[in-house]
């Protein structure tokens, strides 16, 4: 499974306005909606959120990757936010975000999940992959970069 197999780039946001995690979860959610990914962002929201009650899907180096599974996708789809002011996430190491990959799956493909949330975490462990992303002018430009670095 490849990054953009999840991510078009009509999904990508290079400016995220948000500063706080329920504002930013919401900001990525309307970007899916407005594509026709998602079909009810307050039902979207209240799955995204019950897990982020769990804990925080911050993760630390700057990256959150909060997600959920809802009836409202009918395969799984992501988004990507970058920010170039930071976004309070409750992050494990207390940092603010710049990056943030929504990830959203039907409730019935657990497996396929958990293994696109694996993909997603382990691509964004690069410095140089992370750094790359904020400093992209254009979705063309993220687009580059991730097929660049998404190839086993």
């Amino acid at each position: 499974m490849k990054l953009l197999d999840l991510l078009d780039k009509e999904n990508i946001m290079l400016d995220l306005k948000s500063r706080d995690k329920k504002s930013a979860i919401k900001e990525l959610i309307k970007v899916l909606t407005d594509s026709g990914k998602v079909k009810n962002a307050d039902t979207v929201f209240q799955a995204v959120y019950d897990r982020e009650k769990i804990g925080s899907t911050g993760i630390g180096q700057h990256v959150a990757i909060p997600h959920g599974k809802t009836s409202e996708v009918k395969g799984i789809v992501g988004a990507l936010g970058i920010s170039k002011k930071g976004v309070e996430f409750q992050s494990l190491d207390g940092e603010p975000v710049n990056i943030v990959f929504l990830l959203l799956g039907p409730e019935d493909v657990s497996g396929e999940h958990l293994k696109a949330l694996a993909r997603v975490a382990r691509l964004f462990k690069d410095k140089f992959f992370r750094e790359a992303l904020k400093h992209a002018e254009s979705a063309d430009k993220v687009v580059e970069i991730i097929k660049k670095e998404d190839v086993y």
